[in-house]
């Protein structure tokens, strides 16, 4: 049953998973980032999302440090990577889950999932002006149909302009996934000396001050109704859809060329519209599948564009994923 799961040990007693085994893991995440989006609209129904926020790097640090620790990765970060890891503290975790769990108060989580996934788009731009990445034809066509997606997705001659709830919402996502993206954009053009499990704990360390102490001064301690169903939504928020999907990215980026794991991660959206459709009822309208369909085909031709062989070796530690909902 082992060989299953773990190749033979090298020459160094080290062990790496079975093709088999990253190939399940791929599927595991896509699928608990998928239905983690009505996951969300449910918890963010009864909890603030600044609360909501604390809880789910909570559960992601009781994931994360035991491992990292059993594992030898708890290391002090350096000073040169302090930056970075400041920037994906507040940036990467403490806003974008501000900007995403009180987006979700306002926008249905089918929709909120693509719009929010926009993010591996806005890495193309962001990272010509500030990595000095060049624009080809493909990524100005693969941008063009996202943003085409995007305008379809938000209907602007359909939505209910007079309700400031429905614009709100869908900026607040807009620009979560802006934020991801150029924290993105830092990841790739940082020159690390840890590797990402040795990060990890100390990103979601800082988020959990900051997070904690934006909730204490705002809102007190919370007044919540606590419910089975409640518990099991933190349980899932920060344990499975942080803590776990953190740790598997890792490891499938560690084993696996870029392009073929984030193809498959396309999936995350797909999975949110159709949970969100059967779990809470959103309806799945013809602007929702076209948008979603334009969004993924732009990502799609970005990705491909990199140049980058679906069969290469797998990429550096120091690479991680951009996909953090």
């Amino acid at each position: 049953m082992s060989s299953l799961i773990w190749q033979e040990p090298s020459a160094t007693g080290s062990r790496k998973p079975t093709r088999l085994t990253i190939y399940v893991l791929l599927v595991v995440v896509t699928l608990i980032l998928g239905l983690n989006w009505p996951v969300m609209a449910t918890g963010v129904a009864s909890i603030s999302p600044v609360w909501m926020g604390v809880f789910r790097v909570v559960g992601a640090l009781l994931v994360i440090v035991p491992i990292t620790v059993l594992s030898g990765n708890l290391v002090l970060p350096s000073r040169p990577d302090l930056p970075i890891l400041v920037s994906l503290a507040v940036f990467r975790l403490t806003l974008v889950f501000l900007l995403l769990f009180s987006g979700l108060e306002l926008v249905p989580p089918g929709r909120s999932s693509v719009i929010v996934w926009t993010a591996s788009l806005w890495t193309v731009p962001i990272a010509a002006v500030f990595l000095g990445e060049h624009m080809t034809g493909r990524r100005w066509v693969g941008l063009a149909l996202g943003i085409a997606g995007v305008v379809i997705l938000f209907e602007p001659w359909a939505l209910a302009w007079g309700d400031p709830g429905v614009a709100l919402g869908h900026l607040l996502l807009m620009l979560a996934a802006i934020t991801n993206a150029a924290t993105a954009v830092h990841i790739r053009g940082h020159r690390w000396s840890m590797t990402p499990l040795q990060a990890i704990p100390w990103q979601l360390g800082g988020a959990f001050v900051l997070l904690t102490l934006i909730a204490l001064v705002r809102e007190g301690i919370p007044i919540i109704d606590w419910t089975p169903q409640l518990g099991l939504v933190v349980a899932y928020q920060g344990i499975l859809a942080t803590g776990f999907a953190f740790w598997a990215q890792i490891t499938i980026l560690r084993n696996m060329a870029a392009v073929s794991a984030n193809l498959t991660l396309m999936a995350v959206p797909v999975v949110g519209v159709l949970s969100s459709s059967l779990l809470v009822g959103e309806p799945i309208t013809e602007t929702l599948v076209v948008g979603l369909v334009l969004i993924i085909s732009g990502v799609t031709v970005n990705l491909l564009s990199d140049g980058l062989d679906v069969s290469a070796a797998p990429v550096p530690d120091r690479i991680q994923s951009d996909e953090v909902f």
